[in-house]
């Protein structure tokens, strides 16, 4: 709930910005573009047997964030899965946020 404590645990992949906005802008391309998960990927112990799935990414993901008070909302549009969607937000702002509504 409160978006100063929105950073991951591993410094290299965590979100650093300070708004919302740049939050919505991150994972836009963190949904997008293979750079995070290429990041990722590179510091495991064997990155060669990491499942390419996991690397998925959906050029038409929108993000859009709104600032309620001490939290943010996120609504995205994608067609990948949830559990992209989690390792994704996971590796960016770390376990704080949460999952109210999917269609």
């Amino acid at each position: 709930d409160d978006f100063t404590h929105a950073h991951g645990e591993n410094p290299v992949l965590a979100f650093q910005g300070a708004s919302p906005e740049a939050l919505a802008k991150i994972f836009a391309e963190a949904l997008q573009q293979p750079r995070l998960f290429d990041l990722w990927r590179k510091q495991q112990d064997q990155p060669e047997e990491i499942d390419p799935a996991l690397g998925d990414t959906d050029s038409n993901a929108t993000v859009i964030a709104e600032q309620h008070d001490l939290h943010v909302e996120l609504q995205v549009r994608t067609r990948l899965p949830h559990r992209i969607l989690k390792q994704r937000l996971n590796w960016l702002i770390g376990s704080n946020w949460e999952l109210y509504d999917v269609r």
